[in-house]
């Protein structure tokens, strides 16, 4: 292995703040290289460089970023974020360091090409159409009945995803994607509809290193519907790493990995437990958002981050451990608030309830007093996060009803010049 102590890490923004500090705690500088020139929209405001030895911005010229690149002489590449996935392929590839290769690049973004690859490889893959036109979505729907799902085929966080009950509604969804801006400032070019899969939805996150995986963590998601959205996530439960459930998720996942070639690296899975047996939602071949590894540390000792530096740097560590279950030292629940309306926002009245629950770890908000509130149709709209941990399971979920019962029109206080 080289001497270097430098990793570089595609597309790091606030949300994969917490990774470059566990490689220096390995000893090793962090390089960040930015795959666009201009952040996308959802990341644009105060982004601190301070934890990066150094910013390299991709301006098209690939050989002049590989050149400023192989200057930091790095040991890895990782990707910090779903936009850096393909382009931390391409520099590991044309790096020579260990990486999923670029053969299988696509399918581990397209959303339609990943539920292909996965049904080539003979597993349980849901129902899909690559919409051409809006004739051909109706004529699918209409073909299918009851509910199907109309999304994006590039995106991330729920953004774009549409449950449609009728070809119009499918339709109506279709012509408000295509062309319109996802959240990472990109065109949409194509939309997916996919057979409405009944279930539960799981998350299983993993790191893999030379084609050996490890489950970080498990989690279950909570649901409910509102503003139309029938299945929206308002909030994410920890799981235990064995169980009735984890036993169907994780060989299932696995034989995910491997369809889509993911040997290396951090990969958020997001699965169904349907009536069938598990089907995947979609994967991220790079660490989970919604800020889950930072929960792993207190909750589980390890998580995520300290398995992907293993991974790349102290891979003989890694290959020791692998197959090592975790254990729930404290029971996590993070809790999304769901607003119904569209207003600004005076106060929040109910919130010292909130910061008298005996499992509260933390409350952060979203939209401040004096921000404009939306309507929650996805993960970017939630207006408040509400962080739960404790030892004790039953206090977390009591904690969670509780906020799920203040969380109505009493707890949001609307300015009067709305």
């Amino acid at each position: 292995m080289s001497a270097s102590r430098t990793v570089v890490m595609v597309d790091a923004y606030a949300p994969t703040r917490r990774l470059a500090p566990v490689f220096h705690q390995a000893g090793y500088q962090v390089v960040r290289v930015q795959s666009t020139p201009e952040p996308p929209l959802v990341y644009q405001g105060a982004f601190d460089l301070s934890p990066y030895a150094a910013n390299i911005v991709h301006t098209g010229d690939l050989a002049a970023t590989l050149a400023a690149i192989r200057g930091h002489d790095p040991v890895a590449v990782v990707a910090g974020g779903e936009i850096g996935v393909e382009f931390a392929d391409l520099l590991a590839a044309e790096l020579g360091l260990p990486g999923n290769g670029t053969a299988l690049s696509v399918a581990r973004r397209d959303k339609y090409v990943q539920i292909e690859t996965l049904r080539a490889a003979g597993l349980r893959a849901t129902g899909q159409l690559l919409v051409e036109n809006a004739e051909q979505l109706a004529a699918w729907h209409e073909a299918r009945g009851g509910r199907i799902v109309v999304k994006p085929i590039r995106s991330a966080a729920g953004d774009g995803v549409h449950f449609c009950a009728t070809p119009r509604e499918s339709v109506a969804a279709y012509r408000k994607i295509l062309g319109s801006e996802n959240i990472f400032s990109r065109r949409n070019e194509a939309v997916v509809a996919q057979e409405y899969l009944a279930g539960g939805e799981y998350v299983v996150d993993t790191v893999s290193c030379d084609g050996a995986h490890q489950v970080t963590d498990i989690w279950k998601y909570d649901k409910l519907t509102a503003n139309g959205i029938v299945d929206l996530t308002c909030g994410v439960r920890l799981l235990p790493r064995h169980g009735a459930v984890q036993q169907a998720l994780v060989p299932y996942a696995f034989a995910v990995l491997e369809a889509l070639g993911i040997r290396y690296g951090a990969a958020h899975l997001e699965i169904k437990l349907t009536p069938q047996g598990p089907c995947l939602v979609e994967v991220g071949a790079r660490m989970a958002g919604l800020d889950l590894p930072g929960f792993c540390q207190p909750a589980l000792g390890e998580g995520q981050l300290e398995w992907i530096v293993d991974a790349y740097v102290r891979p003989q560590r890694f290959a020791a451990r692998v197959g090592t279950d975790y254990e729930i030292r404290k029971h996590v629940v993070s809790a999304w608030a769901v607003s119904t309306v569209e207003a600004r926002l005076k106060a929040y009245p109910l919130i010292g309830v909130i910061e008298g629950l005996e499992s509260l770890y933390d409350i952060r908000p979203v939209v401040a007093p004096g921000g404009r509130l939306r309507r929650t149709v996805d993960d970017l709209s939630t207006p408040l996060i509400v962080n739960l941990m404790h030892p004790i399971e039953e206090v977390v979920d009591r904690d969670f009803g509780t906020f799920r019962y203040l969380d109505g029109p009493a707890f949001y206080e609307l300015a009067e010049d709305n």
